[in-house]
C-alpha cells in the first residue's frame, strides 16, 4: 500500500495549477448516458473516482476513452441497466446513473453507493425525486430498483439542499413529459456546470444560479462537447497551502467567483489576496489569526475545505471553532492532526482548535479524501518527517498532488 513521506518545514513559493472539477465531471459522465452518440469532456484529470465511473459506464455498455485530459464517451449502445455493487460501493457518485438510466431506458437497478467514510449520507432525496417524476421504487438486497413507462414532470420540493439529489433530478427530468420545477435546489458551481452540459445536449433548463430550477422536458437529447470547470476544492486546498507558507503562492486555472467565502476567511486569518480572472495569489500572514467557520451549502463555506482550513487554524495565534453542519461526523482527521501535536478537541460537531507554535512530524493515517489533503498540508508545515499511509484516498480527488506541490517547494515522496 502506497504512502507519502513528507519532509516538513518547507517554504512554498511559485505557481500551482488547478485541474478540472471532479464533482462536475462525474455528473457530466453520467449525463452522457442520456443521448446516443459520442460526447467529449475537456480538462479532465486522472483520478481514481473518474476511472471508477468509466468502468461503470463500460459495464452499462458505453465506450469510454481517455487521452491526455480529453474524455470521450460513446453511449450509442446502452445494453445494461444494472450498476453493480462491486463498482458502486467504491464511490458515492455512482448513484448519478440512476436518473439517466431511468430517463433513457425506463428501468434502473443501482446498488446503494459507497465512498468516503465521513458519516451517513442517505439517498432518500434521490429516491423521493424519482418517485415524484412517476417512477416506482423498491429496495431489495441492497439495490435500488426503479421503473417507469414514462417519467412525467412534477413539482419537487427538497426539504434540505442536496447536490446529488438535485443533479439526479435534473438528469431524470430533462426527458420527462411536461415541466418539472425543483424547489430548494442546490446552488453549487457543479450544479451550474451540470445545467450547462445538459442544455448543450438540448435540454431546456432555466433558473441557473438560483434555488428554483425549471426543466421543460424534451423528446430527445444529442451528444455534446464541453470544457469542465476548474476544481474549487483543489484551488482552496492550494490557497491554504500558500497561507501556511512564508512566501506568495499563485493558484492558476481557477475561478475566483467559486471561492468567495473561503477567500474571505483567508483574509480574516491575515492573508492578503491578489485576485485576477483565473488566478489567485495568496500572501501569507506573519501571524495567523484565529477564524471561526461553519460549513454550509454553497455559497457558504464548503465542507470539503473544512479539514484543510483546520490545519491552518492549528497554527493560529489563538482559539478558533469549526462547525460542520453538512457532515457532523467529518472530524476523523482531528485525531491524526493531534498526532502531529495539534491541540484540537471535538464536542458533537464542533472542533475547538487551540493554535500551537509548531506541528511535529509523525506517522499518520488518511481516513478520507479531504482528510488526506489536510494531512499533506500539515506534513509540509510540520517540523521533521511525516509519513501518511492509505493515500489511495487522496488519489480519488487530486491528480498527482505531490508533483504539483513539489513543483512549488514541497518535498513529498510516494513510496
Amino acid at each position: 500500500m502506497e504512502q507519502f513521506i513528507i519532509e516538513g518545514n518547507r517554504n512554498l513559493s511559485g505557481t500551482i495549477p488547478v485541474s478540472g472539477a471532479k464533482n462536475a465531471i462525474l455528473p457530466a459522465m453520467a449525463a452522457c448516458l442520456l443521448a446516443p452518440g459520442t460526447s467529449t469532456l475537456h480538462n479532465v484529470p486522472h483520478l481514481i473516482d473518474l476511472k471508477t465511473m468509466s468502468l461503470l459506464l463500460r459495464v452499462l455498455g458505453a465506450k469510454v476513452e481517455m487521452e491526455n485530459d480529453v474524455l470521450s464517451i460513446d453511449a450509442s449502445h446502452i445494453d445494461s441497466y444494472e450498476a453493480p455493487y462491486e463498482l458502486v460501493n467504491k464511490m458515492r457518485a455512482s448513484i448519478y446513473v440512476l436518473g439517466p438510466l431511468l430517463a433513457r431506458l425506463g428501468i434502473a437497478k443501482v446498488s446503494f453507493p459507497g465512498g468516503c467514510a465521513i458519516g451517513t449520507r442517505p439517498v432518500d432525496l434521490h429516491l423521493m425525486a424519482m418517485e415524484a417524476l412517476g417512477a416506482h421504487i423498491t429496495v431489495e438486497h441492497g439495490y435500488i430498483n426503479a421503473k417507469a413507462d414514462k417519467l412525467v414532470g412534477a413539482d419537487i420540493y427538497f426539504p434540505k439542499s442536496s447536490v446529488g439529489a438535485t443533479i439526479n433530478a435534473l438528469m431524470a427530468a430533462v426527458l420527462a413529459k411536461g415541466v418539472t420545477s425543483l424547489f430548494n435546489a442546490a446552488m453549487e458551481p457543479e450544479i451550474d456546470a451540470t445545467i450547462d452540459f445538459l442544455n448543450l445536449m438540448g435540454a431546456q433548463i432555466s433558473g441557473k444560479g438560483t434555488t428554483t430550477l425549471v426543466i421543460e422536458g424534451v423528446e430527445k437529447l444529442h451528444p455534446t462537447e464541453m470544457e469542465m470547470i476548474p476544481d474549487r476544492i483543489e484551488a482552496g486546498t492550494f490557497l491554504i497551502a500558500g497561507a501556511l507558507s512564508t512566501n506568495p503562492v499563485t493558484v492558476t486555472n481557477c475561478n475566483p467567483n467559486h471561492l468567495t467565502l473561503p477567500m474571505e476567511k483567508l483574509r480574516a486569518s491575515g492573508c492578503e489576496l491578489e485576485v485576477e480572472n483565473c488566478s489567485i495569489t495568496v500572501y501569507p500572514p506573519e501571524i495567523i489569526q484565529p477564524v471561526d467557520i461553519i460549513t454550509l451549502p454553497y455559497p457558504g463555506f464548503p465542507t470539503d475545505l473544512q479539514a484543510q482550513f483546520t490545519v491552518l487554524m492549528c497554527l493560529a495565534d489563538g482559539i478558533s471553532f469549526i462547525e460542520d453542519t453538512i457532515f457532523p461526523d467529518r472530524f476523523a482527521h482531528v485525531a491524526e492532526l493531534n498526532r502531529l501535536q495539534a491541540d484540537i478537541r471535538v464536542e458533537q460537531n464542533i472542533a475547538r482548535v487551540k493554535g500551537v507554535k509548531k506541528l511535529s512530524g509523525a506517522e499518520v493515517m488518511a481516513t478520507d479524501l479531504r482528510a488526506s489533503a489536510a494531512l499533506v498540508l500539515a506534513g509540509i508545515a510540520a517540523e521533521g518527517k511525516t509519513v501518511i499511509s492509505r493515500i489511495y484516498h487522496i488519489d480519488r480527488g487530486y491528480d498527482h498532488i505531490e508533483k504539483k506541490l513539489n513543483a512549488i517547494g514541497a518535498k513529498i515522496t510516494r513510496s
